[in-house]
């Protein structure tokens, strides 16, 4: 199998991430004497910065941190609804559905108060440390992806009719790709949240940077921004639910993880609230149909794959939510059951499982049947979008993290602040009676989904991808190419991969594909027409287009018996990269 980049080894420390720069701030920080938490949160904070049209401050964050000695847990990053967030409420608006932009289907943002709570409970370096490096990119400027000018070449006209304060920040003018661009309002925010722990000790300035994001400066200027109209993608304007009171009620949260065995490894995952335990079913469902090894991604094996995920998929979009329970989810005799309805043919049917009782989905339009782009713009890209960050430092603490939401495209500009609010409410139902219907003070069932590899022989490692409805699939089809095909993590991130869109959206519009599957064409000629063959509603995408998997690890023993660390990146969209000594 071919690599696009050499397996990275080092015994120091290792940042992989979705843009170069938030992996190079990293692993300054390893450098300097930081550890991974301290690491972990820099880049963040810069790809805040660096990626605006994939992930935010207003954003949201899921983490699985590893602490040596402990067993992983979730740092959950996820804001809830505001407390004003009803159904009711929202049909008074007179819409049908949630919209994917605007102001309505905004949740409290998490992202910037979870990268402040890892680095009080287990960092070592101040926010104002932190912070430095994303505070110098927004002031002194940074080369713009051409992916991002056009993002904002795609929406000027919209930003400079309705969304006045985005069009002044980002699109008068418009950047061409690689052109120096600015944000010093962001700057002027984060620098206040470095400011308000000044003279304190380094946990009290993590928690007086908190304050003054869900209590003080931030919190007042969202309170105020919220109240005002601004058009969305229902093609009305319409005022937000989200208060200052909201942000002030919600802290971030650090909670066990769900997780599995799977062949010599526990993969970790985030709870109901998250895609993840998705990805265990899948993996669950399809283990005794797998060769023990095979040299490549065969038909029979992207079909039974395939067939596993769409049946663990159907469960999610008919369990999955805030506090629902999954506790049969990965119980043998269920997977059995599952397991049981794959076939020769790939099926055209959702399938949801009778987890607790008859299952139950919310109504879905087949995709011909829906507008494939709603007037002002959708909720999320489908593929590439948000951002990924996998840290390894060199005591063996490991953070697999995958902040996203604010997109630049999302919602309007809050112009005393540089950012814009995240629209994750869009997932949420406005149907009575489903684990994701709305509801005040709930988590949407959000798409982010980290994951983190503890083997048996006590190596830990952190992968993920952006990539919405995709994340868990790339990241399935990664973990098939490391324990099946028996790859390194570099050619598995490298090899071929698929995913299916024979699901239910979880972004705007909310339909469903019959049969879709989308490969890469590498997967080779006979394979995509085996699978044709078999029913598969193929797609190629071409060779290479699907995922932005990274990958950092540490195990024990080694060079200098202090460990090594392994690190891969994804050369897909060229910016994706690792940094590793």
């Amino acid at each position: 199998m071919m690599r696009t980049r050499p397996p990275l080894q080092g015994s120091f420390g290792a940042v992989a991430s979705t843009h170069w720069l938030a992996s190079s701030s990293g692993m300054s920080v390893l450098e300097r004497g930081g550890n991974a938490a301290d690491a972990a949160a820099t880049a963040g904070f810069v790809l805040h910065v660096v990626e605006p049209h994939l992930n935010g401050p207003g954003g949201d964050l899921p983490a699985i941190v590893r602490v040596p000695g402990r067993e992983p847990r979730v740092l959950a990053g996820q804001g809830p609804t505001p407390d004003a967030a009803t159904i009711e409420r929202m049909r008074a608006e007179g819409i049908e559905h949630i919209p994917g932009t605007g102001l309505l289907a905004a949740v409290v943002p998490g992202a910037v108060p979870a990268w402040l709570t890892l680095l009080r409970d287990h960092g070592t370096w101040t926010p104002g440390d932190v912070l430095a490096y994303a505070i110098e990119l927004a002031e002194r400027g940074h080369r713009v992806l051409p992916r991002v000018a056009r993002t904002i070449a795609g929406r000027a006209e919209f930003f400079r009719e309705h969304w006045r304060a985005s069009a002044e920040l980002w699109a008068d003018p418009a950047p061409e790709p690689w052109d120096v661009i600015r944000n010093p309002v962001l700057a002027g925010t984060y620098r206040r949240l470095a400011d308000a722990g000044s003279g304190l000790s380094r946990a009290a300035a993590c928690d007086a940077a908190i304050t003054a994001w869900s209590e003080g400066f931030v919190a007042e200027a969202i309170d105020r921004h919220s109240r005002h109209a601004a058009m969305d993608s229902s093609g009305a304007a319409h005022a937000g639910l989200l208060t200052g009171d909201d942000l002030a009620a919600w802290r971030p949260s650090w909670e066990p993880t769900t997780s599995m065995p799977w062949r010599g490894t526990t993969v970790h995952k985030a709870g109901a609230w998250s895609q993840g335990p998705a990805m265990l079913e899948a993996l669950g469902i399809v283990e005794p149909l797998l060769p023990e090894r095979a040299d490549a991604f065969t038909a029979d094996l992207v079909h039974v794959a395939a067939e596993a995920m769409k049946l663990a998929l159907a469960d999610r979009d008919a369990w999955f939510g805030d506090g629902a329970d999954l506790d049969r989810l990965l119980d043998p005799a269920y997977l059995a059951e599952r397991r049981a309805l794959i076939g020769d043919r790939a099926s055209l049917e959702l399938r949801p499982g009778a987890l607790r009782d008859e299952p139950r989905l919310a109504a879905v339009r087949v995709a011909e049947e829906a507008p494939r782009t709603p007037r002002s713009g959708t909720g999320e890209p489908t593929r590439g979008d948000t951002c990924h960050i996998d840290v390894a430092d060199k005591d063996g603490m490991v953070v697999s993290a995958t902040p996203s939401g604010g997109w630049l495209q999302s919602s309007p500009t809050i112009a005393e602040l540089g950012f814009c609010l995240g629209t994750r409410a869009q997932m949420l139902w406005l149907e009575e009676g489903l684990p994701t219907s709305l509801a005040p003070r709930i988590r949407p069932r959000t798409t982010l989904s980290p994951t983190m590899l503890v083997d048996d022989d006590g190596a830990v490692a952190a992968l993920g991808t952006p990539g919405g409805d995709q994340q868990d699939q790339w990241q399935f089809a990664m973990l098939l190419g490391m324990r099946v095909l028996g790859l390194d993590p570099q050619a598995a991130i490298d090899a071929p991969s698929w995913h299916l869109t024979h699901l239910v959206s979880s972004f705007e519009p909310r339909v469903w594909e019959p049969g879709g599957l989308h490969v890469e064409s590498r997967l080779g000629e006979a394979v995509i027409d085996d699978l044709r063959s078999r029913g598969h509603v193929v797609t190629d995408a071409g060779p290479w287009s699907l995922g932005r998997l990274s990958f950092a690890s540490h195990e024990p023993g080694g060079p200098g018996e202090g460990g090594t660390i392994r690190a891969a990146s994804n050369a897909r969209d060229e910016q994706g990269y690792a940094a590793l000594r």
